[in-house]
């Protein structure tokens, strides 16, 4: 049965449609300005149109404030916000309160200690992702092609769907799936040719993999698309 994929990163329509061409269940878009992916407003507006009814939506920040995020929900119309920063539980609550949408909280995994505040943001966030954790000195917190030990979120007993980033491709997605039993997968520097561009002689390969090792059972797609719809 399959997952949820999302591809992040998008920055043009050329790069959008070979994810939505590919199957991408969700498409990412970067509001951050030291990433290279970063998207501009009007770029945002242009490609949310371009999104619309084809793919699940999800605008990522970091730290970001409030008037900032307006103005990423007024532009792209994302479906989900997702917070990849150092965002409290309180934050967190706040900003689904405020805006009215799903939010994605990304925690940062090196060892088992970082899942020490999981129950609070499982406990307000509609989904979670789990990325790599950034090297102490890097200028931004994720999509850095950086793989953490899988085993860290083996076993794990968690009552919100969640997602598995960092460092995936069409190589290692599989055993990702399978130690972490994950529902959907995130991937932005793993199809990408360079920092700017996901090739689409690599998007349909990973999503493909991505699939085919699905450990979800039959019949249960993923509590994502469950969660999208409640909300």
């Amino acid at each position: 049965m399959s997952l949820i994929v999302k591809i992040c990163g998008l920055s043009t329509r050329e790069t959008l449609d070979v994810a939505l061409q590919a199957g991408a269940d969700m498409v990412g878009f970067v509001f951050f300005p030291p990433s290279p992916r970063h998207l501009g407003l009007e770029q945002a507006r242009e490609l949310g149109k371009q999104a619309k009814g084809r793919a699940t939506k999800v605008a990522l920040s970091v730290d970001a404030d409030d008037a900032t995020l307006g103005n990423i929900v007024d532009a792209l119309q994302p479906d989900i916000l997702q917070l990849h920063g150092r965002e409290t539980v309180a934050r967190v609550r706040d900003i689904k309160q405020k805006f009215g949408l799903l939010v994605m909280k990304a925690i940062a995994v090196e060892t088992p200690a970082d899942l020490a505040a999981l129950a609070g943001y499982a406990a307000v966030a509609d989904h979670i992702l789990f990325d790599a954790r950034a090297p102490k000195h890097a200028t931004r917190p994720g999509g850095l092609g950086a793989v953490f030990d899988w085993h860290v979120l083996e076993n794990l007993d968690l009552k919100v769907p969640f997602m598995v980033s960092g460092g995936l491709n069409a190589g290692n997605v599989a055993e990702a799936l399978r130690v972490t039993r994950a529902g959907g997968v995130d991937v932005s520097s793993g199809v990408e040719g360079a920092p700017r561009y996901q090739g689409p002689r690599h998007d349909p390969r990973l999503i493909r993999a991505a699939r085919a090792s699905s450990p979800l059972p039959a019949g249960e797609r993923s509590a994502f698309e469950r969660s999208e719809k409640a909300g």
